[in-house]
């Protein structure tokens, strides 16, 4: 144990000068919930993470086989499936399964393959309504329910019994206005994976009643545990998206762990990062927040308050929902939350994203990044289908997106621009693992901590 006079930083103890996210949220003055002023961090270690385990093969399908098939992961939203006979595809490597709403109004999950030779029921990455899943080689076909329908010539088939072609069914729940499935049949709940998720995101959190605006998805040229990684911490914004080193708390943002599938940041808009050369005033931040309607800042206000009002405003009149008991950090902040092994998500009012991170197919250097905006919608609005994703290259820019914000999509490009040479560094790099700062880095050593637990218990 180290003594009182022992002279050794204690690991993990270091944070930033300056105030801490939770300093400067108290000191906007406004009521916020206990779970965003929640502080859980704990030191996990320093040693290095591997990079074999992004670039190979061997590791890809252990984790195919070791935690893909035996984790709870979102497929799609509820909207996806409102009516019986609607069905969607989601796919995760090898797998691919199929999620749809029976005429009783269930929703049920299938593998999505043709018990007689395999063909998948549905093609990959569809969706619709259909009556039945017929496969389109020979015309096997089930209902909604799992039940098998019809066989033709079923009089050469007479070794197959109803019952025991039934289609093999995949752990479905809800959640949010998430649809989860688990492909192992012997999982836990899906509630002792959302663990303190559910808490947190009760109450004006709760993303039930949100609605998909936009849907992009992007092919990465990287591992999806990489791509992913990018994501769960601020350290990058100092050289990344130095642009903003003037608006954002980048190294006083708050980083909490708090359980195995659960971890969080919160790093604040409108306050001067500490990296920044020189004062501000609170005008100049303002004013460097780029916001569609210019103010004044007035004395003894901060530019925080000001553009948080603004936002109540503007976000409020468009969406018709009510936003005045919001505070300032929920208007304007980054708090990011991640679910394992795959989604974050973002309860605040102006940055409402969602992610989720995917191997594209069994390439460990491919990925398929889902980008949905889950806006605010006023209590009571009937239900519709969401819009279908836009599809873009690894090329392509976000800005190219139709609906997308150009600013933001400008900051998103900054965001996966470095992954296709960090994966080549990986790749060739005489050093062999990643070197982890021990607090703005940790929610990706708890995420590879998570993913060790499945792997050793497959």
């Amino acid at each position: 144990m180290q003594s009182f006079d022992d002279p050794r930083p204690v690991a993990g103890e270091d944070r930033c000068p300056g105030p801490s996210t939770r300093d400067i949220i108290l000191g906007d003055g406004c009521d916020v919930p206990d779970a965003l002023i929640a502080e859980s961090y704990a030191f996990l270690g320093d040693g290095e993470i591997a990079y074999d385990r992004y670039i190979s093969s061997d590791a890809m399908n252990a984790e195919l086989e070791g935690m893909w098939s035996r984790v709870w992961q979102w497929a799609c939203r509820v909207e996806h499936i409102q009516e019986p006979g609607d069905f969607y595809t989601y796919d995760i490597g090898r797998y691919s399964v199929i999620v749809t709403r029976t005429q009783a109004g269930e929703i049920k999950a299938y593998r999505n393959a043709c018990l007689h030779r395999g063909t998948q029921l549905k093609p990959s990455g569809s969706s619709g309504a259909a009556n039945d899943l017929r496969c389109p080689f020979h015309g096997w076909t089930w209902n909604l329910d799992g039940s098998l329908k019809n066989i033709p010539c079923r009089w050469d088939f007479p070794h197959v019994q109803d019952e025991e072609y039934r289609l093999p069914e995949v752990s479905v729940d809800t959640w949010g206005g998430f649809v989860f499935v688990n492909l192992d049949p012997d999982c836990a709940p899906l509630a002792d994976h959302l663990g303190p998720l559910a808490d947190h995101f009760s109450g004006r959190w709760d993303l039930t009643d949100r609605r998909i605006r936009l849907h992009i998805q992007k092919e990465l040229p990287t591992n999806w545990k990489a791509a992913q990684e990018a994501f769960l911490e601020a350290y990058h914004v100092y050289e990344t998206h130095a642009q903003a080193l003037a608006t954002a708390g980048d190294a006083n943002a708050q980083y909490d762990i708090f359980s195995d599938t659960v971890t969080r940041f919160v790093h604040t808009i409108g306050t001067q990062s500490p990296h920044y050369e020189g004062e501000q005033t609170e005008q100049e931040i303002f004013d460097k927040l780029r916001l569609s309607e210019p103010a004044v800042v007035p004395e003894g206000k901060s530019a925080r308050s000001v553009a948080a009002d603004i936002l109540r405003r503007q976000i409020g009149e468009a969406s018709g929902v009510d936003l005045d008991s919001y505070s300032d950090s929920e208007m304007l902040d980054s708090i990011e939350y991640h679910l394992f092994p795959n989604m974050c998500l973002f309860p605040g009012v102006s940055l409402p994203m969602i992610y989720r991170f995917r191997p594209h197919e069994e390439d460990p250097g491919r990925t398929i990044f889902d980008l949905l905006f889950l806006e605010m919608v006023p209590e009571g609005t009937p239900m519709d289908y969401p819009p279908e994703p836009i599809m873009l290259g690894v090329d392509t820019s976000y800005a190219d997106a139709p609906g997308m914000d150009p600013g933001l999509g400008a900051v998103y490009d900054q965001d996966t621009d470095n992954l296709a040479l960090q994966y080549r560094g990986f790749k060739g790099s005489k050093k062999r693992g990643q070197t982890l700062g021990n607090y703005q880095e940790a929610r990706i050593r708890r995420f590879h901590m998570t993913l060790d637990d499945y792997l050793a218990q497959a």
